[in-house]
């Protein structure tokens, strides 16, 4: 799937897979595909001062939760909703790359943030009806979602017309299986024991996520640097930030939710919003599968791939992101 990018164009190719495809294979109907260079946008790198304090602003959930979100840009309301162990800061970089034609909406999901807290009986439905209120609130028509916010993004497609164009990054839609909530159980007894440091160690393997040293270093090792990590960041925090010490609890949430929506593939042959499916051709197989299965079933659906980049690449680029290249692909979808 895809193409590796040989042309030492420094702004890379993607595979783009057009169409319309009736949940019918690729091989068959799957559209007509095409080589489309990815040209940087004239963006800056780094968030401004004004974005960073730029407008706040607040929707009400259904059962009264606050869900809080910053504001930047002018035109069509656009809301990207973050992944795991993300905040609403984690994506300021491409939303100031959109925001001379957006208005960008960057919501923090519950836990974090200048949102509320979770509820007792956390499932996909309260997330649905979160951003349901935002979406109220803003008037927005077009969203983005990375990992578990694309998962978030597809189920509300199913239920929110308002919703008419969704670009969906990734989403871990997968067979969880035993081994997935075994590393759930250990790392909720991690939490429990103030072991962050742990957990997210305990975590990253479960998502398959991080450098390759991460399956090479002794634990010991690991929890240590880690740890570390953790205190430095922690120093050079301002009062606003989301650090990784306060997002480490909120991964809770994002297991169970890939947990909820296994086997929930084929529910989304009934979406009938316009569906950019985006990947990153150094990611995880397992993402990489869902990708493949989505595109199958999206009855409206586009498929883009990044060469060289892996699953951070919608992220600000202190994290490895590639901010510019993504925010070409999505003002080229959303119009």
């Amino acid at each position: 799937m895809g193409a590796s990018d040989d042309s030492g164009n420094p702004g890379g190719e993607v595979v783009d897979h057009a169409g319309t495809n009736e949940g019918i294979s690729r091989n068959s109907r799957g559209g007509q595909r095409r080589r489309e260079p990815v040209t940087a946008t004239n963006v800056k790198l780094q968030p401004t001062v004004a974005a960073l304090e730029g407008i706040t602003g607040a929707a009400i959930s259904k059962d009264g939760t606050t869900i809080g979100y910053r504001q930047l840009g002018r035109g069509p309301g656009v809301v990207i909703l973050h992944g795991a162990m993300e905040s609403s800061q984690s994506h300021m970089q491409l939303a100031e790359a959109l925001a001379d034609t957006y208005t960008v909406y960057l919501p923090d999901r519950r836990g974090r943030g200048l949102s509320g807290p979770y509820g007792s009986g956390y499932g996909v439905w309260e997330d649905v009806d979160d951003m349901d209120a935002l979406l109220r609130k803003t008037g927005a028509h077009y969203v983005f979602g990375v990992s578990s916010g694309a998962i978030i993004w597809l189920q509300a497609a199913l239920t929110l017309p308002t919703i008419h164009k969704a670009a969906i990054f990734e989403p871990p839609l997968m067979k969880s299986g035993p081994a997935t909530r075994a590393w759930l159980t250990r790392f909720d007894r991690e939490i429990a024991e103030g072991r962050i440091a742990a957990a997210m160690i305990t975590g990253m393997k479960g998502a398959q996520m991080g450098p390759p040293l991460l399956n090479l270093m002794p634990r010991w090792l690991l929890e240590r640097m880690t740890t570390m990590m953790l205190a430095s960041e922690e120093k050079k925090a301002s009062r606003d930030d989301v650090t990784m010490r306060m997002l480490a609890p909120t991964l809770h949430y994002d297991f169970q939710l890939v947990i909820e929506m296994e086997g929930a593939l084929d529910n989304f042959r009934a979406v009938r919003a316009d569906i950019l499916l985006l990947g990153g051709s150094k990611s995880p197989a397992y993402l990489k599968a869902s990708v493949d299965a989505l595109e199958r079933v999206l009855p409206r659906v586009r498929r883009v791939e990044f060469p060289g980049l892996g699953h951070e690449a919608s992220g600000n680029s202190d994290r490895g992101g590639k901010p510019e290249r993504v925010a070409h692909q999505l003002r080229g979808f959303f119009g």
